[in-house]
């Protein structure tokens, strides 16, 4: 009998009243999502819900009716808050049952840690009868895994670390093993430098011949454009050939702007080049005040090719450390073009390094005048042979204003070194 090839879906359940009130953002979801993605199941639903009984089990029904998969996080430790395991033991009608090997191993698990707690240890050692045990190597709950209406039900931790290690190490082996041979395959384009509209209006030729099996997804975040291209089918080697196809397409068309695929950072990409230029960098700031330098250094090895920064905010320093002249100041300002370009030749000299960034701006919400409106901001970037410049025009948030700057900034000494 040929075995079915139609697309798996999944429903995504995040428990906790924390998640609903703000305190902790649901990062889980994103991270099952794209993991699941890869498996070739196809998320059908998000739900976060209360640590209420009725709550969860109206959404597993939701679930158990509209997708093969259901993944649940959250819920599964000691306290009183923890209802999961109660709640499970209800939605498939069986009883909590104590597992005396289970509650040998958490003793000794918290005696390690100097505490003694047997009372609640005891209640956490029971588990719905017929639970399937997912080894947790980070922490002491396990994963738990059910079946019902030939449907696949999973309760993992919470705790991301715990959450990770379940699902990488015992819940993909066993989704691999069931795989229906349905693939989706995605590659992620990342871009910076252009608007998502402007870069939309540039691909809609190629997007308009895109097969019926094949879309895009535009995700702007902050000077940043992802595009998200994903193929769906059950022939892997034509969607890998699809794939690789449109995206050399979209290179070509867009090329300048794209700086790396994937999970690639933009701070990682300019090191990488640093690096095989064999390139020091410094950093001149003003109204990004330090970010450009938290960037590029939260990159592991980059005081192989980073030296440093000065976070010139007054005039004064300006002048004193990146000998930015009083004339050209006083004649055109600190927001200026003539200004960053003498702070990207002051801090090539006082670091003594071979390509710099300077920044300089209004990142507001006040201090703006009518000749230069809050979230102006001038970039520039270059070596002591060639200097390049750029001006935003930005609105009044001055925490965006400020990441927006960074990732422009960042990415024009990309350009330049390109």
């Amino acid at each position: 009998m040929k075995k079915k090839t139609s697309e798996k879906t999944a429903y995504l359940i995040t428990i906790g009243d924390e998640l609903l009130i703000g305190q902790v953002i649901d990062r889980n979801s994103a991270w099952l999502a794209d993991k699941l993605t890869n498996l070739g199941i196809k998320i059908k639903k998000i739900i976060s819900v209360q640590d209420k009984q009725n709550e969860i089990i109206n959404a597993l029904n939701e679930g158990l009716e509209n997708a093969d998969l259901i993944i649940t996080t959250g819920g599964l430790g000691p306290t009183i808050d923890d209802i999961t395991k109660k709640t499970f033991a209800k939605f498939l009608g069986v009883n909590m049952v104590f597992n005396a090997d289970f509650f040998k191993k958490v003793k000794e698990y918290v005696a390690k840690r100097g505490h003694k707690i047997d009372d609640m240890l005891f209640n956490y050692s029971h588990f719905p009868e017929g639970v399937v045990f997912l080894k947790n190597r980070v922490g002491s709950a396990p994963g738990m895994m059910f079946n019902k209406n030939e449907k696949i039900i999973i309760s993992l931790p919470g705790v991301p670390p715990e959450m990770k290690s379940i699902f990488s190490e015992e819940v993909i082996p066993i989704l691999e093993k069931k795989s229906n041979g349905y693939y989706i395959l995605k590659k992620t384009i990342l871009t910076a430098g252009e608007i998502e509209a402007a870069l939309a209006e540039k691909l809609k030729d190629i997007v308009a011949s895109f097969p019926d099996n094949m879309s895009i997804a535009y995700l702007p975040n902050l000077g940043r454009v992802r595009l998200r291209i994903m193929a769906k089918g059950t022939n892997k080697n034509l969607l890998e050939k699809q794939l690789n196809e449109y995206i050399n397409k979209i290179k070509e068309k867009i090329g300048e702007y794209i700086f790396g695929y994937d999970d690639e950072t933009l701070e990682e990409v300019l090191g990488k080049i640093l690096k095989n230029k064999k390139f020091f960098l410094a950093t001149a700031e003003s109204c990004t005040g330090g970010m450009i330098a938290h960037k590029i250094t939260s990159v592991s090895g980059s005081s192989e090719y980073y030296k440093g920064t000065v976070v010139a905010y007054s005039n004064e320093i300006k002048e004193k450390l990146l000998a930015v002249k009083h004339e050209t100041l006083e004649k055109y300002g600190a927001v200026s073009e003539q200004t960053v370009k003498e702070m990207v030749t002051g801090v090539l000299q006082t670091m003594n390094c071979d390509v710099a960034i300077a920044t300089s701006g209004i990142a507001g919400p006040t201090g703006g005048t009518t000749d230069k409106p809050v979230g102006t901001i001038w970039l520039a970037a270059g070596s002591k042979d060639k200097i390049i410049t750029k001006i935003l025009h930005l609105g009044d948030n001055r925490l965006k204003n400020i990441e927006t700057s960074t990732v422009y900034a960042i990415d024009l000494l990309r350009k330049f070194l390109q």
